[in-house]
């Protein structure tokens, strides 16, 4: 067949689409650990990217803070415009002047009487500025010593480490829900993996009993039997992978990854994997748990807030000056000829509280119980983490022993119905008995798998308990 020259471009862009979208595609799979996979949800939940958020909210309320100890240099610059300038009246001391002069010099009236200051000189009326006003200049302040401010610093270092407390307390949560979930699906692989083999082993089966009747040692209906049987596990094995799908899409969420990226579960599980590390792990330390050292850092601050009220009641101290320029005129000529006069000042403010109607001491009295009743909840936390180890300890010893009895249980169900075969094989059992016994492996499986669930379940839990996750 002979190409022309268009049909040879297309092949080639082609070509060169799928190699420039192959990397891509890649790009969308995540095979990953279960240790991974907690890792990426710390990265990637929208829940732990809000904490996150939170943390830089709080350094910038921290910088609020210390923007108070700064120097606060403002600017301002205004002009006043007078349309009628107020009248102002005093009294006639020009009057009483001269007046004062004349009786000092002893100066007579027309009738040769000495002139005398009298009772009621009267009032002299006049304006006092100008029609325009004009100011301009710098106003500084300097905090010398405020004790709620000299507080709020000291307590800036613990305010940081309590949200990002808060951070590591979701994270770890958001991480054991990881676990559960991840490991969920690994143990729904190896019940894929059951029921494969129990298909292949019925499958076996099948071909077995038709060459029987064939050969006319077995009856139609024990065909039949076996063919329902491998209808029904295949129907379970569909159920369980459709499990296994939604199971994905919901870790995908908890973890923050895009539904339409692929996520590949690496690690697999085993009774040792399980088993491993407990008793190394027994002991616990209250301040092992994250919540534990999140409500020490709530104390902590709960204590600087009553350092700041108690500080509130002595004096503050600041020094504050201003410089301005100011200028007068009749006519708004401010930028042209004319004098602007200088008019400065520093002064030193001390604040000294006196009453306030109580309010200090109700402010006092009210931080002070909330300490105490942060200090009630920490004991009551103590006693939470100690029920909740205990209860994991329980639940996680006795997950192991049914994990372990199911696994014999399990084994056991395999031997007999590999026993049951071989008697139906050689004619000396029933199809009745080889049913039964499929029922019973296909149950002790059941029965092994959520016991093998229970136990990593109750692995994480004791493990989240001691806070050794």
């Amino acid at each position: 067949m002979k190409l022309n020259p268009a049909s040879i471009y297309r092949i080639a862009m082609m070509l060169v689409l799928t190699s420039i979208m192959r990397p891509a595609l890649a790009q969308d799979k995540h095979a990953l650990t279960v240790q991974q996979a907690a890792d990426y949800a710390k990265k990637n939940s929208i829940q732990v990217k809000n904490l996150l958020l939170d943390v830089q909210l709080q350094e910038e309320t921290n910088r609020q803070v210390t923007s108070s100890a700064y120097p606060q240099l403002s600017g301002r610059m205004g002009t006043t415009y007078n349309p009628n300038i107020a009248v102002q009246s005093f009294p006639d001391f020009i009057s009483l002047a001269t007046y004062g002069v004349l009786q000092k010099e002893g100066v007579t009236d027309g009738s040769g009487r000495p002139i005398t200051v009298p009772n009621d000189i009267g009032l002299l009326r006049a304006q006092f500025g100008t029609k325009w006003i004009a100011n301009a200049g710098f106003d500084l302040s300097q905090i010398l010593f405020d004790g709620q401010v000299f507080v709020g610093l000291q307590a800036r270092a613990t305010t940081m480490e309590w949200a990002r407390k808060n951070v590591e307390v979701t994270e770890e949560l958001i991480k054991a829900n990881v676990y559960k979930v991840y490991y969920q699906l690994v143990v729904s692989k190896t019940q894929i993996d059951l029921l494969d083999a129990n298909i292949e082993r019925l499958q076996k089966l099948q071909h077995d009993t038709r060459e029987m009747y064939k050969n006319g040692f077995a009856e139609k209906l024990d065909v039949d039997k076996v063919d329902v049987q491998i209808a029904n596990l295949q129907t379970e094995k569909k159920r369980v992978e459709n499990q296994i799908a939604s199971g994905n899409l919901g870790l995908k969420l908890l973890m923050g990854m895009p539904m339409k990226e692929e996520l590949v579960l690496t690690d697999t599980l085993s009774d040792s994997q399980i088993k491993s590390g407990i008793l190394e792990a027994s002991s616990y330390n209250y301040n092992d748990r994250k919540e534990m050292q999140y409500a020490e850092l709530g104390r902590k601050l709960n204590e600087y807030n009553i350092k700041r009220y108690n500080l509130s009641q002595i004096p503050t101290v600041s020094l504050s000056g201003s410089w301005s320029k100011n200028a007068q005129r009749n006519e708004f000529n401010f930028f042209g000829k004319g004098d602007w006069y200088t008019f400065s000042n520093i002064s030193l403010n001390v604040s000294v509280p006196i009453f306030k109607g109580f309010y200090t001491r109700s402010k006092i009295q009210e931080a002070k119980l909330t300490l105490k009743k942060t200090e009630n909840q920490i004991e009551n936390l103590k006693l939470s983490i100690d029920n909740e180890v205990e209860t994991a300890r329980i639940n996680f010893k006795t997950a192991i022993e049914a994990m372990d009895y199911q696994k014999q249980n399990m084994k056991l169900a395999e031997d007999v119905y590999e026993q049951t075969k071989k008697k139906f094989e050689s004619g000396l059992g029933s199809n009745t008995e080889i049913t039964a016994a499929q029922t019973d492996l296909k149950a002790a499986q059941t029965n092994y798998i959520n016991a093998l669930y229970d136990a990593i379940v109750a692995r994480v839990d004791f493990m989240k308990a001691i806070g050794k996750l």
